[in-house]
C-alpha cells in the first residue's frame, strides 16, 4: 500500500520561500508519476508538478514554472517542492499524490492518481 505524508508547509510572506517535503514508502510498480497539487477554498484541485521515479523528466504547470522545482531524492523515497518567489495566489493546501505510470502519460490531471497524502497549508500574505 503506498502511504504518502507531506511536511514544510507554513507561512510566508510574498516573495519568500518554502520547501515541501513527501515521505514514500509501500512502492511496488516498475513506474511511478508523483506529484504536487494544490486546491484553495472554493476553487478547484490544481497540478502543480510532477516528476516520474524511473526517469528525470519533470512536468509544471504554467502558474508556477520558472518559480517551483520538484525534485526526487530516490535513495531516501523523498519527493519535494522547492517553492520561491511565492504569491498569494499560491496559498492553499498542498497535497502529494502517486499514480502508477510515466507522467507522460499521467500529466498533471488528479482523476489519474490513485494515492493521495494528507496535505500540508501554505499561506502566502502580501
Amino acid at each position: 500500500q503506498v502511504q504518502l505524508v507531506e511536511s514544510g508547509g507554513g507561512s510566508v510572506q510574498t516573495g519568500g520561500s518554502l520547501r515541501l517535503s513527501c515521505a514514500a514508502s509501500g512502492f511496488t510498480y516498475s513506474t511511478y508519476c508523483l506529484g504536487w497539487f494544490r486546491q484553495a477554498p472554493g476553487k478547484k484541485r490544481e497540478g502543480v508538478a510532477s516528476i516520474s521515479t524511473q526517469i528525470s523528466s519533470t512536468y509544471y504547470a504554467d502558474s508556477v514554472k520558472g518559480r517551483f522545482t520538484i525534485s526526487l531524492d530516490n535513495a531516501k523515497n523523498t519527493l519535494s517542492l522547492q517553492m520561491n518567489s511565492l504569491e498569494p495566489e499560491d496559498t492553499a493546501m498542498y497535497y502529494c499524490a502517486a499514480a502508477r505510470g510515466y507522467c507522460g502519460l499521467v500529466r498533471l490531471n488528479d482523476y489519474n492518481y490513485g494515492y493521495w497524502g494528507q496535505g500540508t497549508q501554505v499561506t502566502v500574505s502580501s
